[in-house]
């Protein structure tokens, strides 16, 4: 199984500096993959609760956090090996056809190594922000990613719906990244089923992964798909702390090291393709030192087939 990582861009992270030097390491270390989140603000008061914290209450490191696109071409080009995703790009909130043409920019420039990850998004405040309504979202997400595959699929294309309207034109240059989506309702999964090439789960239960990737499974065979060829990439949320009793009330990727490293290791025997760890929003998790320590960490866990 392979192993990947977040980039430093939260709170006390968000420095050029650091982010060189953490792409850098990671690629001496053997890390398949880098990852960036996309926020697009922190209100103060929020109209609805956080949907993974306990209490509701939006981490504060992301009161900073740098932009996803930005951080993808900076590690483009501060890396040769590393593959850059995002885990997500909250796709209703971006122009696709302006969307197709950086996507593709940032694949090209990187030698074709993007992992174009999408997802839905739950914060009605950033849906006002980016002056799109939250009705109707899903399908402005599927028109969203028919216009990514009408572009990236080359030639003269048109398309017209009410959310984008283009006349036939061709755009150049093209190139379709891997898509990935995070879902988590029967519609996601059948939506990853039919047209995605895999899927990118976060906060759900080791256990529930792979009682979900068996609908997938199910539902690509209904469609005509082999599941074989639908990935899975799941975002590990790490949250260090002692004291964490082992047993099935012990959320995924919280505990100890060695807990947080079992967990790893038993995505690897579920068959996972790939984990990439995040720290920034473990306890003291957006202190330079603290995110370069676990990074060192957590290499550890790379096995020999990691970069093949």
């Amino acid at each position: 199984m392979r192993i990947g990582l977040a980039l430093p861009q939260v709170g006390g992270l968000c420095d050029p500096t650091l982010l060189t030097t953490a792409i850098r390491r990671a690629e001496e270390l053997g890390y398949t993959s880098a990852w960036v989140n996309d926020r697009v603000l922190w209100p103060t008061n929020p109209l609805v609760p956080y949907p993974a914290s306990a209490d509701g209450a939006l981490p504060t490191v992301w009161q900073s956090n740098l932009d996803a696109l930005d951080v993808l071409s900076f590690a483009a080009a501060q890396s040769t090996s590393l593959r850059l995703g995002s885990s997500v790009l909250v796709l209703p909130f971006y122009n696709p056809v302006l969307l197709a043409r950086r996507l593709t920019t940032i694949d090209i420039l990187s030698g074709g190594r993007l992992i174009a990850g999408f997802g839905l998004g739950w914060s009605p405040d950033e849906y006002r922000a980016a002056g799109v309504s939250m009705v109707g979202q899903a399908q402005r997400y599927e028109d969203t990613l028919d216009v990514l595959d009408k572009i990236w699929s080359g030639g003269a294309v048109e398309h017209t719906s009410p959310f984008v309207t283009f006349a036939e034109s061709v755009f150049s240059p093209h190139q379709r990244p891997p898509v990935y989506l995070a879902a988590y309702t029967a519609e996601g999964l059948a939506r990853i089923a039919r047209r995605a090439d895999g899927w990118i789960p976060a906060g759900v239960p080791i256990a529930a992964v792979a009682e979900m990737r068996q609908a997938i499974s199910g539902m690509a065979t209904d469609a005509g798909r082999d599941p074989a060829q639908i990935g899975c990439i799941i975002r590990a949320n790490v949250h260090l702390a002692d004291g964490v009793p082992d047993g099935d009330e012990r959320t995924s990727f919280y505990g100890s090291r060695n807990q947080v490293r079992a967990d790893i290791e038993r995505c690897a025997d579920l068959g996972v393709d790939e984990v990439f760890i995040d720290t920034q929003f473990s306890p003291g998790g957006d202190r330079p030192d603290h995110y370069l320590e676990q990074l060192e960490d957590f290499a550890t866990l790379i096995r020999p087939t990691a970069t093949a």
